[in-house]
């Protein structure tokens, strides 16, 4: 591979899907409760995904979000019936893209970069939701910890992607918005990048700093080209 043509694996919850997006229904639904609820529901989702890694206890990323669901309403003294209970993991497959994602995408391509979807998330559920987003089409392919029935940041699933998409470790980016996400890969040897899309996020300080961090998908591109140049001018 050439070395200013690189692999990159975009991370697809909280980096190209923005996951407040079931915030409308919530807000409508549940009034001042909707943002903690919203907040509670991805957190749980993450420490159980880490959980279930941990006891060798895969289980589709639909049910890690379900089961994420129930706590959240037993937490919050929420009650949903079956229909809003349904309701709800209906809007978490048609969650919008954030509004940086096409341009971000269509730039890495122009640049001569392969792109990746790459997530806990199954392939089907995957590939449905980048469609509906209108992402999916301009992408190389969409690959899933599904494969590996294990989940992010467990490091078997990092060699799977290089694995599968044929990639160089070190010409390969791991690109995310959940700083475990690039912790993990960054430990694993892959180049990273955090897109800190919340501006006061704090990357967590365990010693695996991201090779590069931005604030939008769009400037990613740019980020890489940049980064190679120095490299280069190292070497």
């Amino acid at each position: 591979m050439d070395n200013n043509s690189q692999t990159i694996a975009l991370d697809v919850y909280g980096t190209l899907i923005n996951t407040s997006g079931v915030l409308s229904w919530l807000r409508k639904n549940l009034g001042e409760k909707a943002e903690p609820f919203s907040e509670i529901w991805r957190t749980k989702q993450l420490e159980y995904s880490f959980r279930r890694g941990l006891m060798d206890r895969y289980v589709d990323f639909s049910i890690v979000t379900k089961e994420a669901l129930e706590y959240t309403s037993l937490a919050l003294n929420i009650q949903l019936n079956a229909s809003e209970q349904a309701e709800l993991l209906h809007q978490y497959r048609i969650l919008p893209a954030f509004e940086d994602v096409i341009v971000g995408v269509e730039n890495l391509k122009a640049a001569g970069h392969q792109v990746y979807a790459y997530s806990n998330g199954s392939h089907k559920a995957v590939a449905e939701l980048l469609e509906q987003a209108k992402v999916l089409s301009l992408l190389n392919g969409v690959v899933s910890m599904e494969d590996v029935r294990t989940f992010k940041p467990d490091p078997i699933g990092y060699r799977h992607f290089c694995d599968t998409t044929r990639s160089e470790v070190q010409h390969t980016w791991m690109v995310s918005g959940n700083n475990f996400d690039a912790i993990g890969a960054r430990s694993f040897g892959m180049q990273t990048a955090w897109l800190k899309r919340n501006p006061s996020g704090i990357f967590d300080p365990m010693g695996f700093e991201p090779t590069i961090s931005i604030s939008t998908l769009s400037d990613l591109a740019r980020a890489i080209d940049q980064f190679l140049i120095e490299k280069k001018h190292e070497q």
